[in-house]
């Protein structure tokens, strides 16, 4: 398994590789992982994303395993329980946001019929496919992003700049971005 070859941000870490291997790129539609994603994207700002897949256990298990009508009642106390518990990271601005993205998250589920169906329109259903052949080639942000990034923003959304919209996309495979050298390019193509 080692000799395959693989995107090369992915390094060596046994998480990382697990997380390149059989989650990054892959086609999400699950209503509470595209939420999940959202929320870990939003705390990984200005943190490695390995920090925050450590964390991600710590997560699920603080924030009610990612269910959004529970997040949304949270009030004082559960805040305070939040920036007390070092399984996540413990920012008030991104516990506050991982809460009022929860409402948005719900009051888009009204507007949409979920996550899945609100995002995966701006991509007209199916995950753009990129032809990447060296790291330096992927983008941080691009126009897509930074429309989803001010549409996110206007419904109430916090921490869904277009660079962390753009890894969102990447993690939810709304976009390929493995190098087409990379094994799981092709098998990620043909979900």
């Amino acid at each position: 398994m080692n000799a395959l070859r693989r995107c090369g941000w992915c390094g060596v870490e046994p998480l990382y590789v697990a997380y390149h291997d059989t989650e990054w790129g892959v086609p999400q539609h699950d209503e509470r992982a595209l939420f999940e994603l959202l929320i870990l994207e939003g705390a990984q700002a200005g943190l490695a994303w390995s920090t925050i897949l450590r964390k991600r256990e710590g997560y699920r298990r603080a924030f009610d395993n990612f269910d959004a009508a529970r997040i949304a009642r949270y009030g004082e106390a559960d805040v305070a329980r939040l920036l007390a518990d070092p399984g996540i990271v413990r920012n008030r601005l991104k516990v506050a946001a991982a809460i009022s993205n929860a409402r948005a998250a719900l009051a888009v589920r009204e507007a949409f019929g979920g996550l899945d169906a609100y995002f995966w329109r701006f991509v007209d259903g199916a995950p753009i496919q990129n032809a990447w052949t060296d790291l330096g080639q992927l983008p941080a942000r691009t126009e897509l992003s930074d429309t989803i990034s001010r549409d996110l923003r206007q419904r109430g959304f916090k921490f869904v700049g277009s660079t962390i919209v753009y890894a969102y996309m990447q993690a939810t495979g709304m976009v390929n971005d493995h190098l087409v050298d990379c094994f799981r390019h092709r098998e990620v193509a043909a979900l």
